[in-house]
């Protein structure tokens, strides 16, 4: 649901207010606007700061119930889990359990807010899994799957998008384009989907068997918390 102009799309008959990417002090701000379920997918990370993980946190201490998927907020799922933040989706799984480690795995360049944030470029983890889904149906091998894998990676993230991919493999692959289209997968879209299902159901999913590790954690208030609480 793209929101134009930076405004929140409300949805009063599913309890639900959209919002834009998040930046730091918006889910704090949340917590003081009295909501208790925050769902967090997207996020801006280069002209602003970051989601930070203390106000996750403060959120938590608070009694919110927090998901994240997709893409940021699949990240900081995968971070705070232990500490009781519901992790949801594909992306989320790799970032907590499957050794994915890269942060700019999800990064990718946007459209503003009177545009919609109309997505310019494409996710590592979007191209992971088309090439995993590729390969399990047999129109690539693993050997084409991690050149491919490896050419991507190599496109700076603002600048890899489908068309730029294609033409970086098209001396190495044959066909690629017609090997590999059918079977794009727009992961973080799947991921945040199954994230507003559960909200839409108003299931308060526990993300698995995935528990708090730390239980009885108190959040403390440093002093950089208190300088974030004077700015947001």
């Amino acid at each position: 649901m793209p929101l134009k102009g930076g405004e929140d799309r409300v949805l009063p008959e599913y309890g639900l207010t959209c919002r834009g990417p998040a930046k730091c002090g918006d889910i704090t701000h949340a917590v003081d606007q009295g909501y208790r379920v925050i769902a967090l997918v997207d996020g801006r990370f280069e002209d602003v700061a970051a989601v930070w993980h203390k106000e996750i946190l403060h959120a938590l201490s608070a009694g919110a119930t927090v998901y994240g998927a997709a893409s940021m907020g699949a990240l900081r799922a995968a971070e705070c889990h232990p500490f009781g933040m519901i992790g949801i989706g594909h992306v989320f799984e790799r970032y907590a359990f499957g050794g994915l480690e890269d942060d700019a795995a999800v990064a990718q360049v946007h459209a503003p807010a009177e545009f919609g944030y109309l997505a310019f470029s494409e996710a590592m983890v979007t191209i992971d899994a088309t090439l995993d889904t590729a390969l399990a149906a047999g129109t690539i091998r693993q050997d084409e799957h991690e050149l491919i894998r490896s050419k991507a990676d190599a496109v700076f993230f603002k600048e890899r998008t489908w068309r730029r991919i294609f033409d970086v493999i098209a001396a190495d692959i044959d066909n690629a384009v017609d090997r590999l289209k059918p079977h794009i997968r727009n992961i973080k879209r799947e991921d945040a989907e199954a994230l507003l299902d559960i909200l839409l159901e108003r299931k308060i999913s526990t993300g698995g068997n995935i528990a708090s590790e730390f239980a009885g954690w108190q959040f403390n208030q440093t002093t950089q918390w208190r300088k974030l609480r004077n700015i947001s």
